[in-house]
Formats: structure tokens, sequence, C-alpha cells
């Protein structure tokens, strides 16, 4: 089968399992070249380990220096007749090959991080691999959805992405036509607004490390990280002001918790607040679309733009484990945004937003590279990869793995 990029608006329908390899690939060389990350978490859990952040994350523990072992946890699907699979079940799947190929134990929980039943194998995988414990804990779920599994009432929370209290006008940009599409975002309900808390807040991490903590699978000195975003005052109406801003502060505030929590095992517990990027989850959130154009022109420009796994590196090399201890804000953030906030970047990020408009986005902003970069979280848009050869999905196993 000969497998071509296809996409829905900002959704892609498609993905390219060597393309998905060659990612891999590229972030492991990074890792593996850079300054090695020095740190004894050697057994690492990981919710959300298929993509962006926490698919970086684990590159960099298990290539980067710890040579750690890692469970992943994450909700993709393989392929089928239905479809090619999603990038991120080849991201794991390729993960684990190379992983493997030096001698690390990876395991890839397929399913619902929010089900009571994907809890229950994760222990189980901690308790056969891990001798019981984890010495820290990635939280990087980035879902819309969360199902309420507390009760027989078949009831799922909704995310949105508004702003509260007033209206808010931006633009998104069509990944399928390139076209600029001016929107206008109505302010949230407060049920909404709840809602995104229940979903995108701290509840569900905090959840999480009570049920590690009553199993006894928290390691002495453990610590736990959740990803989180503040951004520019460019961005504050329809981020930091809105739904997802709430449920970002909800997150902050469940770090506290949690750290006093983990005190009991010596350990700690931190927000890590990350720089803007095109990842599954970005490219869906109107108004910040122009935001991104700017700031990837402005910073690549500069040479400090940083994907991913270089972001995922500086914040274990110089932060988390940095050899004069966690580096916090008056807020106790872990702060690896301070590259794209730097004044004289947002100074000339406004400038470029003032001017754009339908007509001049891809050429005052670089939407090329912002685009690229899309395409390759799903497989595309990689120089060595011959897609014209065809793929033999026989090749690859969908099942679930705990083992």
């Amino acid at each position: 089968m000969i497998i071509e990029p296809t996409i829905q608006g900002v959704v892609a329908r498609s993905a390219h399992p060597y393309g998905c390899e060659q990612s891999v690939l590229q972030q492991i060389d990074y890792v593996k070249k850079a300054s090695p990350i020095k740190t004894d978490a050697k057994r690492v859990l990981i919710l959300g380990a298929s993509s962006g952040f926490g698919l970086a994350a684990r590159i960099a523990l298990a290539f980067g220096g710890p040579q750690a072992d890692t469970i992943g946890v994450s909700f993709e699907r393989g392929p089928s007749e239905k479809g090619t699979g999603s990038a991120g079940w080849y991201n794991n799947h390729y993960f684990k090959q190379h992983a493997e190929s030096e001698g690390r134990i990876a395991i890839n929980i397929t399913g619902d991080a929010f089900s009571p039943d994907v809890r229950l194998q994760v222990i189980e995988a901690i308790e056969t691999y891990f001798e019981g414990e984890v010495d820290l804990i990635i939280y990087s779920l980035a879902t819309g959805v969360r199902p309420d599994y507390s009760s027989d009432d078949p009831k799922q929370w909704r995310s949105v992405i508004k702003p509260i209290g007033q209206s808010v006008e931006g633009a998104i940009v069509s990944l399928e036509t390139d076209e600029w599409q001016p929107q206008t975002l109505e302010p949230a309900s407060e049920q909404e607004a709840a809602d995104t808390i229940k979903v995108m807040g701290g509840e569900d991490w905090e959840s999480w490390i009570d049920t590690l903590i009553n199993a006894e699978s928290i390691a002495q000195g453990c610590q736990t990280i959740a990803f989180s975003y503040v951004g520019s005052e460019l961005t504050h109406p329809i981020y930091l002001d809105g739904t997802l801003g709430q449920a970002k502060i909800d997150l902050h505030q469940t770090s506290h918790a949690l750290n006093l929590k983990l005190a009991n095992f010596d350990g700690h517990a931190y927000a890590t607040v990350c720089k803007a990027l095109v990842t599954k989850a970005s490219v869906f959130i109107p108004a910040f679309t122009p935001y991104i154009l700017a700031l990837y022109k402005v910073m690549k420009k500069k040479g400090t733009h940083e994907g991913c796994i270089e972001q995922m590196h500086r914040l274990f090399t110089e932060q988390l484990f940095s050899p004069t201890g966690t580096h916090v804000d008056g807020e106790r953030l872990v702060r690896i945004d301070d590259r794209e906030l730097d004044p004289q970047v947002q100074k000339e990020v406004a400038a470029l937003i003032e001017q754009m408009n339908a007509d001049n986005f891809q050429q005052l902003g670089d939407y090329s590279g912002y685009k690229q970069e899309f395409l390759q979280l799903n497989g595309f848009g990689f120089p060595h990869v011959d897609y014209g050869q065809d793929v033999d999905f026989a090749q690859f196993s969908t099942e679930s793995e705990v083992a």
C-alpha cells in the first residue's frame, strides 16, 4: 500500500510508519550527541507517551544518559482495514524496537489512561519489570474527552478552547487548504470552563499518584512532572485567561499538593512550563496559529528555536536534574519557556502579528516550517524516506503490549 498524507482541516487522517521511525531515530540521534542527562531515575512511567513532549521525554531518558527503562501509556490505534493507524502507534512500535535493541525495557500499554483497567495493567507492569517501584512519573496526557469511570452512568466531560468573560477574534489556518480563516470565539459557559478543568486540570494527575502510592509503587526519591504552558501577553486572551489557562492553573496548584504527598518519599512534584510548539493539540487552538507562525520565524532567525526533544533535553540537564538542584520560579514552576518569552523575541513577534493577514501570513510567518512539522508529526515530509515504496502492514502487530 502506498500511503499519502491526508489532512482534513487540522486533523491528519493518515500516518506513515517509516516516517514515524525516522522521527524517533532523529530524536534518538540528538540526545545521544548532546550532553548526557545525569539522574538516578532509571524506572520511568510516562502517561501520554506516544507523541510530543511525552515521547521526547521517553527518548531523552532512554537514550540520553540515564539509559532508563520505561513504561509508556497511550491511547492509539494500529493499522486495520479501516485505515493506516495513528502516528503515535508507530512511534510506540519503533521506540520499543530501538530501545530493546540497546538493552532497555520498553513496555507499551495501549488504552485509556483514565480507566481503572489501564491502572491495573500499569501496576502489574511495575511489579513485573520495575521490581515494584517507579523513580519518575511523567504526566503528558493531551485529550479533549475524559470518561467518568467512577459511576455506572456513561458520562463524559469534554474540554473546550474558549475565552472567559468576553469574545476573542483571531484566526486559524487550515492545513488542508493552506487558508487563513478568521474566527470569533464566544466566551465559555461556567459549565464548559468547569468541564475543561476536569479534563485538562490536575485531578487525574493527582489520582494517578494516589493510585501508585496506595499500590506501594513509589520509590524513595520519586519525582513527578506534568507539562504546562503559560505563554506571553499576546496569547493570554485565548490561552491563560481562557478555559485552557484555568485548567493549567489547576494543574499548577495540584503540583503543590502532590509535592507534599511525595515529601513522604523524599520526592517532589513539579509543573513544567514549555514553549509553544506545533503539536497535535496546539493546531486546534483558535487564534494561536498566527502567534506560532511569527514565533517560529523570529526564534529560528535568532537560532533559539527548540523542538520537543531539545526542550526535554534542556529540561532534564539544566532544570530538573541540574547539578545545582531543580530550578523553579516564584510559583514553584519549572520554566523552559524562557527563550520564547525573551522580551526582544516577543517584541519582534508582536510586530509580525500586527502585519499578518490572509494575504501575507505565509510570507511573514514561518508557515512552511509550521506545516512541515505538522506533516512530520504524522510521518511525512522526511527527505530520506521513500514515500513511493509499498508498505506491508503484516509486519506490524496491533496487540496491546503489557509484556
